[in-house]
């Protein structure tokens, strides 16, 4: 290879990691970045906002396993970038932020626009460095995204000052090494296999990193041979399918809920793939009396109402499968499931006919399932509605609702919904938002409509932070500052060239979603939202009673 500069090299090496897109905004430190993409079959996406262009990074990075790659300028496009670079690395999406910077010449001095990115970075990735010599560029992007894409998955950043950027350099980029398997240890999946077997009421809690290492057929084959129930974390949708009869669906909630009633009837939590950021062990294992059996890629993180009797190191699938083959459960009837799902089905169907308005959220999210297919894809943004989306839209298949549970960042939606449709042009895509989090990145629908991704983004509209409200009234009996008011969205979708669409009615709603998914053009659904079911659920949780079985 010819003689480059160093930002020529570094897109040639984004190029070797078979990076497709780049989401991102122009500046001037970014400046040569930019040239270089002019020459390169990578698709330089123009966001309107580095926070949006960081959660599209996100949500490519976790529905591809391969990492997202977002660009800001330095200064304030680099704090722009924070919230979504944080969002992936507590999610375990793969990402690789990539920043201007002021030149070498000038970060002993106060300058215009300097931050120290790299410690600025530090806490919210799982590596980041700068690039201070041009003939490093390949060791550090090979680098970045081996560290984003190992297990545990997670955010990287790169910052490159301007004058290091346009310096010659020669170099090619580093070759690709492939990932060996990684197995658990004979004695820990014998271990596994014994307390299994022994256990009267075991439980599986599936998390995310079923997922990630595409585990969810052998979970399934394990749950079903040896009988035991699943309940899947936000972030474990579809890691058994929702119409299996061990499926319990999705745990997580801040308050009790009747899945609760298996975790405390269970003499043994199996956590497959499972991430405490998800769903804090304190939760479901207060007294930290549970015994334990951690399967995952990782080692168990550390807890109090964490502590694995046995931890199954290795790849998920292959620890299943050999447990599977050294457990015997014959003879072990577990009843939890049936009485469980039972009462879950019943709930869920109770809503298919309700006519109220403003609509409750259980039915606006069962007319939604009614139209999406098993494949297809919502993104779920961050409120009130978001404890809804978990517990009564359920999935078929891994990767169908994206819900963001490890720092629940709001906003994620549109922007992430964007990234789907780029991922999936096939699928069905919706972005299911508050009104609240619609306000934060609606500009990147602009972004939608020029690069022609079409999705329909679903607005909870309360006029107010309704997750907040229920927290407070929960607490203290009485909601402050959480009310604001809301342009009008029909009209605010058609001014940007899109469709939009008011929901008047509970009998609207299906129409109007079939309808909008067929447009070519992103469009905006307002429809109101009855949040007096907050409280209302709240109440039934206070009062919970647990079924018996013996």
């Amino acid at each position: 290879m010819g003689e480059l500069n160093t930002a020529e090299l570094l897109i040639r090496c984004l190029e070797n990691e078979g990076v497709e897109y780049i989401f991102g905004l122009p500046g001037e430190e970014n400046l040569h970045i930019l040239e270089a993409l002019k020459h390169s079959p990578i698709k330089f996406i123009t966001t309107r906002h580095e926070q949006g262009a960081a959660f599209m990074a996100d949500v490519y990075g976790r529905l591809t396993g391969k990492a997202g790659v977002c660009l800001s300028t330095l200064g304030p496009g680099a704090t722009n970038l924070m919230t979504g670079v944080a969002d992936a690395n507590l999610d375990g999406a793969p990402l690789v932020a990539i920043t201007g910077q002021v030149g070498t010449d000038r970060m002993h001095i106060e300058s215009h626009q300097y931050l120290d990115l790299v410690a600025m970075f530090a806490p919210v990735t799982k590596w980041n460095k700068q690039i201070v010599r041009p003939s490093i560029t390949p060791e550090v992007v090979r680098k970045a995204f081996k560290v984003a894409q190992s297990e545990k998955p997670g955010a990287v950043h790169i910052d490159l000052p301007e004058n290091i950027a346009a310096m010659p350099v020669q170099g090619l980029p580093l070759k690709i090494d492939s990932q060996e398997k990684t197995y658990a240890s004979y004695r820990s999946l014998n271990m596994a296999a014994t307390a299994i077997s022994k256990a009267n009421y075991p439980l599986i809690l599936a998390g995310n990193g079923i997922i990630r290492s595409h585990a969810s057929e052998a979970l399934t084959e394990f749950a079903t041979a040896l009988n035991i129930p699943v309940a899947n974390t936000f972030m474990g949708k579809g890691a058994i399918p929702y119409t299996h009869p061990l499926a319990l669906w999705t745990v997580g909630l801040q308050q009790r809920d009747i899945i609760t009633c298996a975790f405390e009837r269970s003499d043994l939590i199996i956590a497959v793939g499972y991430d405490l950021v998800e769903y804090s062990p304190k939760r479901w294992n207060p007294d930290g009396t549970k015994q334990i059996i951690h399967v995952g890629l990782a080692p168990a993180e550390i807890d109090s109402s964490y502590i694995p009797l046995v931890e199954a190191v290795g790849d998920i699938s292959d620890s299943l499968m050999d447990i599977l083959k050294r457990a015997d459960r014959q003879g072990k009837e577990n009843r939890v499931a049936a009485g469980l799902r039972a009462e879950l089905r019943a709930e869920y169907e109770y809503y298919a006919n309700d006519d109220g308005f403003p609509i409750k959220p259980q039915k606006i999210i069962y007319d939604l399932r009614q139209v999406m297919g098993p494949e297809d894809i919502v993104i779920s943004d961050v409120g009130a509605h978001k404890m809804w989306m978990a517990r009564h839209y359920h999935c078929d298949t891994p990767n169908t609702c994206i819900i963001s549970n490890g720092f629940a960042a709001m906003g994620i939606a549109i922007p992430g919904a964007l990234a789907a449709k780029l991922v999936h042009p096939d699928k069905k895509i919706v972005a299911v938002t508050g009104d609240g989090g619609f306000m934060m990145n609606s500009q990147e629908l602009e972004t939608a409509l020029r690069i022609g991704t079409p999705f329909v983004t679903l607005i909870f509209n309360d006029n107010g932070y309704g997750l907040i409200e229920w927290k407070q009234m929960n607490q203290f009996g009485e909601s402050s500052f959480i009310k604001f008011t809301n342009p009008d969205f029909v009209k605010f979708a058609e001014s940007m060239g899109l469709k939009g669409y008011r929901v008047e009615s509970a009998k609207d709603l299906i129409p109007i979603l079939e309808t909008a998914l067929k447009q070519d053009v992103p469009a905006v659904i307002d429809c109101p939202v009855d949040y007096g079911e907050n409280l209302r659920f709240s109440q039934k949780a206070g009062d919970l009673s647990c079924p018996i079985w013996e």
